[in-house]
C-alpha cells in the first residue's frame, strides 16, 4: 500500500476494517467441523490474550485460564484439538482479510496518481521532457524474476478461493460471498505432501497466466499510447524471470530433467495464452482478407501446444510478422478498427517471445569448482593437479584455447548434473529463444576463478569462445563479499578472454547482491550499506572499464530481507549508482500480495517502471549521497554491524532461536520442496541455516531482530559523538536513509514483545531476551528523535492500520504457538506421553502458516 492521504486512509477503513467486522460476523456463526461455537470461543480467546499480556501473564498462562473459565475441556487431547480448530479458523480469518484488500485495492489506491505511469506520461508532456523520457525508456526494463521460495503456506486452491472471493466482495454478491467462506470452512489449507519443484514451477506460472500477461500488456499498452514509438520492440520494458526448475543452489532436488520440462511447461503456456488471444481476435476481425491469415495462425499454435508430433519450429518473430500483416490490413482497408486489441497481442508477443519467462540457472561455486576436479580425476580435459594450482594458473587454463570438448560422464550424479544443465541451455534457446535461458548465477562468488571456472565448463561442454550467448553472474552477498565485489570485477575485466565475452554479450555484466543473506550475516543497517557501497564501487569500475553494469537484487518480502517499500530505494539513486535496468527476485508471499490481481500486479509494475525513469529525467542529483553523509552513514553502519555481532556470538542465540522460536519446525513444514538449511550436519550452524527460516523464525517470535537490532545502539553512539544534527538533515532530505528507516519501522510495527515478555527474568534466556527488548526501544526512541513522529509507521496510515488488524486477527494464533513451543521445552525430562508431544509439535507447525500468511504486507 502506498496511497497514504486521508482518502486512502477513509477508504481502507470503510471497504476493508467495517466490511471485515462485517463478514466475520457471518463467518463467526458458521458451523465449523465438529465444533459449531469455535468463532464464540475464538472471540473470548482473544479478549483474554489482550486482556492477559496487560496484566503480564504467560501464553500458558492465558490458555490455561482460557480453558478453565470457558471450556469444560479437561484432558489435553480435547484442549488441544480445540487449538487447531482455532488455528484453522484464524487462517480463514486472514483470508477473509487478503480478499478484502484484493477487492478494495483501486478504492484505496490511486493509479492513476503519484509513482504511476499515467502520472509519469503526463509530467513528460507537462515538462517537455519528451527527448531525455525517449531515451531514457529506450535502454531502460525492469526483471521480475519469480522465485519458489517458501514463504507462501497457501495451496492453489486456497489462492483461488481468495480470488474468487475478491471479485464476489467487488460486486457486493452477497450469496457468492457466503458460497465462498463456506468454501473456505471446507477446504484444507495443509498440504499432505512436499511440492516438487515442477510442482512449485506449475504454481507460479499460474501467475505468468492469468497476472502478468495481462497486467504487462495493458502497462505497455499504456506507455505506446501517448509515445507510440517509445519502446523498442528488441528491448521489452518488461521483463519476467523464473527460478524454479533452474535454481540448484536454492533447491537440491533441481536436475536436468526437471529444468527441461520447466522450460517446456514456460513455451506451452506462453503458446496457450496467445492461442486464446487469437482466438477472441477471431471472434471480432471477421474482415476480408484478415480472417484467413488469422486462422492459419490460430491452427499453428494450437498443433504447438495440443497436438501431440507437430511441435514446429514456431519463431515469436514469425508470429510478430503476422500480427503486423494483419495490423497494416487493418489501417489500409478497414479505418483501424478494433486496431488496439491487435497492438495489445503485439505488445504481449514483445514482451514474452516464445519463454514467456526466462529460466536461470543457478548454482554454487564450489560444486563448480569440485566438479572440475571430478573430471581431473577421471579424464585428461582437466590436468589432475589442477587443484593445487595457484589462482593464476587455473585462470590462464580456464580461459586458454587448450580446453577439449569431449563426453563427459561422472558418476557423481551432482556433478554430472552439473555438465548437463549447462548443455540444456542450449536445447532450451533452440525452441524458446535465446532469452529462454541466458542467465548463468554463481552462488558465494568469492573470487575471479569461482566466474571463470563456470566460463571453462561451458567450453568442456561444447560452447565456443565466440558463441555463447549467456552471461554468467556472479552473486555477492555476505558482508566480506559485498566488500570484495568490485575487486573481483575488475580482475575479470582485465582478462582478455572474459572481455571478448562481454564485447559478444554487447558490453553488458549482470551483477547479482543478495540482501538475505546480507542480513543474517551484518545486520539490517550493515546487509543495506554493504550492498548500496558495493554498488557504487561496482558502478565506478564498470564505467571505468566501459562495462554497462546490470544489478540484480535478491529481495525477499519483509524488510529485513530486502523487501517493504523497494521502489523508494530504486528512487533514491544518484547517477553514480548504474540503474539501466531494474531487476529483483519476487518471492514467496511477495507474489500474492504485490501481485496477485491484475491491477495490484500493474500498480507495482509501475511503481518500479516510474521510481528508475522518473528518477533520471526529473531529478538532477548527480550522487545519491554527499561524501560526508557516506563518512556519517559508514560509522553508525559499522557500529550496528558490530552490536549485531555481539548478538550472534551471545552463547545462547542459536539455542534461543531454535527452542523459544518454531525454527526447529520449518522443516517439517510441506510449503516448498527444498530443505529448511544447507548441508546434511543434524548440527545447527548459522552458517548452514538459510535466510527464509532464519528472518522468519524472528518474525512469528514477533521480535523481527533482523528488521532493527544494531540499528538504535549505532544512532545512540552517534549522539554521543555529536552527529544527532547532521543525522536529522540527512533524514529530511535522503530518500535513501529515509526509506531505510521506514522499512526498519515496518518490522518493528510487527513486532510483540508481550508475547515473551515470561522470558525476561529467565535463568537461561533472560540475558538475551532484554538486550533483544532494549534494542527494540532505543530503535524506536532514535527513530523518534529523527524524524519527530510519535508512532510507527505514522506516515503510513493505510499500512499502519492493516498490520495493526492482521496482528490482532494472529494474536490468539502466536500464543498458542508460544504455548506449544514453551510446553515443549519444558518437557527436559521427556515425561509428556508421545502422542501429546507430537500433537503440540504439530500445532508448532501449523500455526506457522497463518502467521506467516497474515504478515502478507511485509512485501
Amino acid at each position: 500500500m502506498s496511497d497514504n492521504n486521508g482518502f486512502g486512509l477513509q477508504q481502507f477503513k470503510n471497504s476493508v476494517a467495517i466490511q471485515f467486522q462485517l463478514y466475520n460476523s457471518l463467518f463467526t456463526s458458521l458451523p465449523f467441523h465438529r465444533i459449531e461455537k469455535t468463532g464464540i470461543l475464538l472471540s473470548l480467546l482473544l479478549d483474554k490474550c489482550e486482556e492477559g499480556y496487560a496484566e503480564g501473564q504467560s501464553p500458558v498462562t492465558i490458555i490455561n485460564n482460557f480453558f478453565e473459565k470457558h471450556t469444560n475441556f479437561q484432558t489435553d487431547k480435547e484442549r488441544i484439538d480445540l487449538l487447531f480448530r482455532f488455528t484453522q479458523f484464524i487462517e480463514r480469518q486472514v483470508v477473509l482479510f487478503d480478499a478484502l484488500e484484493d477487492a478494495a485495492f483501486n478504492e484505496v489506491h490511486d493509479t492513476g496518481g503519484q509513482g504511476t505511469v499515467k502520472q509519469m506520461l503526463m509530467q513528460v508532456k507537462q515538462e517537455n521532457k519528451e527527448a531525455a523520457f525517449l531515451k531514457k525508456i529506450r535502454d531502460f526494463s525492469i526483471r521480475m524474476v519469480l522465485t519458489a521460495h517458501p514463504t507462501q503456506f497457501y495451496p492453489g486452491q486456497v489462492l483461488g478461493i481468495i480470488n474468487d472471493l475478491s471479485k464476489a466482495l467487488q460486486q457486493n454478491n452477497t450469496n457468492l460471498i457466503n458460497s465462498y467462506l463456506q468454501q473456505l470452512g471446507k477446504t484444507a489449507f495443509l498440504k499432505k505432501q512436499k511440492p516438487t519443484p515442477y510442482d512449485e514451477a506449475i504454481s507460479l506460472i499460474w501467475y505468468l497466466e492469468n497476472v502478468f500477461y495481462s497486467a504487462s500488456g495493458r502497462t505497455v499498452s499504456l506507455i505506446r499510447s501517448y509515445f507510440p514509438t517509445a519502446i523498442d520492440e528488441h528491448h521489452p520494458i518488461i521483463n519476467m524471470g523464473f527460478w524454479p526448475g533452474g535454481d540448484r543452489d536454492g533447491n537440491p532436488f533441481v536436475d536436468t530433467s526437471i529444468t527441461l520440462k520447466v522450460a517446456d511447461a514456460l513455451r506451452g503456456s506462453i503458446i496457450k495464452c496467445y492461442y486464446m488471444d487469437v482466438r477472441k481476435l477471431r471472434r471480432r476481425l471477421t474482415f476480408k482478407g484478415i480472417e484467413p491469415i488469422l486462422v492459419a495462425l490460430e491452427e499453428q499454435l494450437y498443433d504447438n501446444v495440443f497436438i501431440p508430433g507437430r511441435r514446429t519450429r514456431l519463431k515469436s518473430s514469425e508470429i510478430l510478422n503476422t500480427l503486423y500483416e494483419i495490423k497494416n490490413i487493418l489501417i489500409k482497408d478497414h479505418n483501424s478498427l478494433f486496431l488496439p486489441l491487435v497492438d495489445t497481442l503485439i505488445n504481449k508477443v514483445g514482451i514474452f517471445g516464445l519463454h514467456f519467462a526466462s529460466l536461470d540457472i543457478r548454482q554454487d561455486a564450489g560444486v563448480h569448482t569440485q566438479t572440475l576436479q571430478a573430471i581431473a580425476a577421471t579424464s585428461n580435459l582437466v590436468p589432475k593437479d589442477y587443484s593445487e594450482w595457484p589462482d593464476e594458473e587455473k585462470v590462464a587454463f580456464l580461459t586458454g584455447d587448450d580446453i577439449a570438448t569431449a563426453d563427459i560422464e561422472l558418476e557423481d550424479p551432482l556433478f554430472s548434473d552439473t555438465l548437463q544443465s549447462i548443455k540444456a541451455i542450449a536445447s532450451i534457446q533452440e525452441l524458446n529463444g535465446n532469452k529462454g535461458c541466458e542467465r548463468y548465477i554463481i552462488s558465494h562468488s568469492t573470487s575471479v576463478v569461482n566466474v571463470l571456472e563456470v566460463y571453462g565448463l561451458f567450453r568442456l561442454c561444447g560452447w565456443q569462445k565466440d558463441n555463447m550467448p549467456v552471461d554468467i553472474v556472479p552473486l555477492f552477498e555476505t558482508v566480506e563479499d559485498l566488500v570484495n565485489a568490485a575487486g573481483i570485477m575488475e580482475g575479470l575485466y582485465n582478462n582478455a578472454t572474459y572481455r571478448k565475452h562481454l564485447a559478444y554479450r554487447g558490453e553488458v555484466q549482470t551483477i547479482m547482491l543478495g540482501f538475505s543473506d546480507g542480513t543474517k550475516d551484518g545486520g539490517y543497517l550493515m546487509a543495506n550499506w554493504g550492498i548500496y557501497k558495493a554498488k557504487e564501487a561496482l558502478t565506478a569500475i564498470s564505467k571505468q572499464y566501459e562495462i554497462e553494469v546490470i544489478f540484480f537484487d535478491g529481495r525477499g518480502g519483509p524488510p529485513a530481507r530486502g523487501g517493504g517499500k523497494t521502489h523508494q530505494f530504486y528512487a533514491s539513486m544518484g547517477k553514480n549508482i548504474a540503474n539501466k535496468e531494474i531487476q529483483l527476485t519476487v518471492q514467496g508471499q511477495t507474489v500474492s500480495s504485490k501481485f496477485g490481481t491484475v491491477d495490484v500486479a500493474r500498480f507495482n509494475m509501475e511503481q518500479m517502471i516510474n521510481a528508475g525513469i522518473a528518477n533520471q529525467i526529473f531529478r538532477n542529483k548527480q550522487i545519491t549521497l554527499e561524501p560526508d553523509e557516506e563518512a556519517l552513514l559508514q560509522q553508525v553502519a559499522s557500529d550496528s554491524f558490530d552490536t549485531y555481532s555481539a548478538l550472534k556470538n551471545h552463547p545462547v542465540f542459536l539455542d534461543y532461536l531454535s527452542h523459544v522460536s518454531p525454527l526447529r519446525f520449518y522443516a517439517q513444514t510441506n510449503i516448498g520442496s527444498r530443505p529448511a538449511k544447507r548441508g546434511s550436519s543434524s548440527e545447527l550452524k548459522l552458517s548452514d541455516l538459510r535466510a527464509i527460516p532464519f528472518v522468519g523464525s524472528w518474525s512469528q517470535l514477533k521480535q523481527n531482530v533482523t528488521g532493527y537490532y544494531g540499528v538504535g545502539s549505532s544512532l545512540q553512539q552517534a549522539e554521543q559523538r555529536g552527529q544527532l544534527l547532521p543525522l536529522k538533515k540527512l533524514y529530511k532530505e535522503s530518500l535513501f536513509f529515509r526509506t531505510l528507516l521506514d522499512n526498519c519501522e515496518m518490522s518493528m510495527k510487527k513486532c510483540y514483545f508481550p508475547l515473551t515478555r515470561h522470558l525476561q527474568d529467565d535463568k537461561k534466556y533472560g540475558e538475551i531476551w532484554n538486550l533483544i527488548y532494549d534494542e527494540f526501544e532505543r530503535t524506536k526512541k532514535y527513530i523518534f528523535i529523527l524524524s519527530g513522529k510519535t508512532e510507527l509507521m505514522e506516515d503510513y496510515p493505510v499500512e499502519q492500520l492493516s498490520i495493526s488488524m492482521r496482528e490482532r486477527i494472529v494474536l490468539p494464533l502466536i500464543t498458542i504457538q508460544q504455548y506449544a513451543i514453551t510446553e515443549l521445552r519444558r518437557d527436559s525430562m521427556q515425561l509428556m506421553e508421545a502422542p501429546v508431544k507430537e500433537a503440540l509439535e504439530k500445532l508448532v507447525m501449523r500455526t506457522s502458516f497463518g502467521i506467516i500468511n497474515a504478515g502478507r504486507n511485509s512485501a
